[in-house]
């Protein structure tokens, strides 16, 4: 089996144990609570509440479990060796569309911790691909489903976030 290589920013690393130590300290205690509440109800064969509950409880630890392999296997870019002559996972790359004159700003993440709505992108993304080790001046073609967009590099920085 062939599988990813997970990159996190330090920042994304932080995020992902926060949200792991709210899921062990906090969610599965509510869960718990739910369990016991409805298991005090009565019979459980046909208590909707103790499925509910026990669905939750599945997929509270699903989620741990899958942050705890995140954590366990990423790579961990260190942001003192981020090379500001070319774009990687944790650089801000200012980006102009040749076709209509937009400019952007997409910050480069590992993909756990992609946000489009942020316009923090993967570096595994089509558009995250086309940017990676590329320089300031370079022109990128990224297929998108209209065809092909043209992207100019006019920055590259830190990400601050």
């Amino acid at each position: 089996m062939i599988t990813e290589e997970i990159v996190l920013t330090v920042k994304g690393r932080k995020k992902i144990e926060e949200e792991l130590e709210h899921l062990k300290v906090v969610r599965r205690k509510e869960v718990a609570g739910r369990i016991k509440q409805a298991i005090d109800f009565g019979d459980i064969s046909e208590n909707s509440e103790y499925d509910e509950a026990k669905n939750e409880q599945a997929q509270v630890e699903e989620r741990i479990a899958k942050l705890s392999n995140i954590l366990k296997n990423a790579k961990i870019v260190d942001e003192n060796d981020i090379n500001l002559d070319y774009v990687s996972v944790g650089t801000v790359a200012t980006v102009k569309d040749l076709e209509d004159e937009e400019v952007l700003e997409y910050t480069i993440v590992g993909s756990s911790e992609a946000d489009p709505y942020e316009l923090k992108i993967s570096n595994a993304s089509p558009i995250g691909k086309a940017l990676l080790n590329r320089q300031v001046g370079d022109v990128v073609e990224v297929k998108i489903p209209d065809g092909v967009s043209r992207l100019e590099i006019l920055d590259i920085r830190k990400s601050e976030d």
